[in-house]
C-alpha cells in the first residue's frame, strides 16, 4: 500500500503564530487530586461489574514516581496505586490477557524509563506479572537508546495474542519502535521481541503511541512531523501507511486517544501541546474533523472510552494530563461533542 498524505484543509483559521488556543475553553467535569511530581499519561479501565467503579490510571514520572489510580471523582485510590517506580512514563491497558487455559485477567503495562524496562500488572488486584520487569531495547549498546518512554498494548483479533509496542527517548529511523509478544505458560509471563519498525525524522522524539485493535493500526506521534500510521499485526509488514496532521500543530504532536464506535466509526484525538488544544481526526480515513480547547496546560497523554460510566460521564470519559500534577476528566459529549 502506498503512503497516504492527508491534505490539510479547513484548519487554517485555527493556526496561529501565538501560543495558546483561540478556541472557547471547555472546563473539565472533574479535576483529580495532585500527584507528587509530574503527571504524564492516563489509561482508563472500565469495571465490567459496575462501570461507576471504573479506574483511571495515571503516571507520575520521576525517580520516586508511580502509577496512581483515581476513582471517577478524581480521588486517589491508594490501595490500587503502584509507587516507587523509577520514572514511569506512559501507560496502557488491555482486557482479557490469558494467563492459562482457565484464567484471563485485565492488565496495565507501563514503561519504567530509568530501569530500561516495561512493567505488567493485573487489574484490579494490582499484582505484578513480570517478575520485576521486562528489559527492552537490550541489543542497543547506547544506554540513551534504551530509555523507554511510550507504550501501547495490542491484542490481535487473529489469535488474541497480546503485544506491547514500546518507544524510547531516542532511536534510529526505521527501528525506533520495538514490538514484544507477551506470553504466559506454567513458568510465568514472558516478553519476546518480534519486530522493530517506525520511521523517525530525528527532530524531537516519539513518545505517544496508540493502537486501534479492531482496525489493526498503530499510530504514533513523530513530534516534529506528523502522526504516523502502521499495521499493528507484525505479519502485515513495516510499511508506513500514512503521515497526517502535521501542519495543524503549533510545535509538539503529543498524546493520542482513539474513540471507538461500532463499524469502524470513531475518532483519533491528538494533543497539540503548546497550543493547549486537541486536534480530532476521522478514525476511518484520518481526515481532519475539528479542534477543541479543553483548558488543559501542556498536555502529554490522554485516553478515552465511549461507554456510559455514571451520571457525571453518561456519554463516555475523556481523560487528559494537565501540567499542574493532575488530570482533567470530561464527559465525552460535553467536551468533544463527538457522534458515533
Amino acid at each position: 500500500m502506498r503512503k497516504i498524505f492527508i491534505p490539510i484543509i479547513a484548519a487554517v483559521a485555527l493556526t496561529s503564530c501565538n501560543q495558546g488556543s483561540k478556541l472557547p475553553a471547555i472546563a473539565p467535569d472533574i479535576i483529580t487530586e495532585k500527584t507528587p511530581n509530574d503527571t504524564d499519561d492516563p489509561a482508563i479501565w472500565i469495571n465490567p461489574d459496575d462501570a461507576s467503579k471504573s479506574i483511571v490510571f495515571g503516571t507520575d514520572k520521576e525517580t520516586n514516581g508511580g502509577v496512581y489510580a483515581f476513582d471517577l471523582d478524581g480521588k486517589i485510590i491508594e490501595e490500587k496505586s503502584i509507587k516507587n517506580i523509577q520514572r514511569p512514563n506512559n501507560v496502557d491497558l488491555e482486557y482479557g490477557f490469558q494467563l492459562n487455559d482457565s484464567v484471563a485477567v485485565d492488565v496495565i503495562a507501563f514503561t519504567e524509563r530509568e530501569k530500561q524496562q516495561i512493567r505488567l500488572f493485573s487489574v484490579p488486584d494490582m499484582k505484578p506479572l513480570d517478575g520485576g520487569g521486562f528489559p527492552v531495547f537490550e541489543d542497543e549498546t547506547d544506554v540513551e537508546q534504551r530509555l523507554a518512554m511510550g507504550i501501547s498494548l495490542y491484542k490481535s483479533p487473529k489469535d488474541s495474542s497480546l503485544y506491547a509496542i514500546v518507544g524510547r527517548k531516542i532511536g534510529p529511523s526505521g527501528s525506533y519502535l520495538y514490538q514484544y509478544k507477551l506470553g504466559s505458560d506454567s513458568t510465568g509471563v514472558s516478553s519476546t521481541l518480534v519486530r522493530k519498525f517506525g520511521s523517525f525524522t530525528g527532530g524531537k522524539e516519539i513518545e505517544a503511541i496508540a493502537v486501534d485493535n479492531e482496525m489493526g493500526y498503530v499510530y504514533y506521534s513523530d513530534e516534529g512531523e506528523c502522526v504516523k500510521k502502521y499495521y499493528a499485526e507484525p505479519s502485515m509488514g513495516n510499511e508506513e501507511l500514512a503521515c497526517f496532521g502535521g501542519e495543524l500543530f503549533l510545535e509538539d504532536i503529543e498524546g493520542i486517544a482513539i474513540a471507538r464506535y461500532a463499524n469502524g466509526q470513531g475518532y483519533i484525538i491528538v494533543s497539540d501541546q503548546q497550543r493547549g488544544q486537541f486536534n480530532i481526526f476521522s478514525r476511518k480515513d484520518n481526515s481532519f474533523v475539528k479542534a477543541v480547547n479543553l483548558s488543559t496546560l501542556e498536555t502529554d497523554g490522554c485516553d478515552v472510552v465511549t461507554v456510559s460510566l455514571n451520571d457525571t460521564f453518561p456519554n463516555g470519559l475523556f481523560a487528559a494530563m494537565n501540567d499542574e500534577k493532575n488530570f482533567y476528566f470530561y464527559d465525552l459529549k460535553k467536551a468533544l461533542d463527538l457522534k458515533p
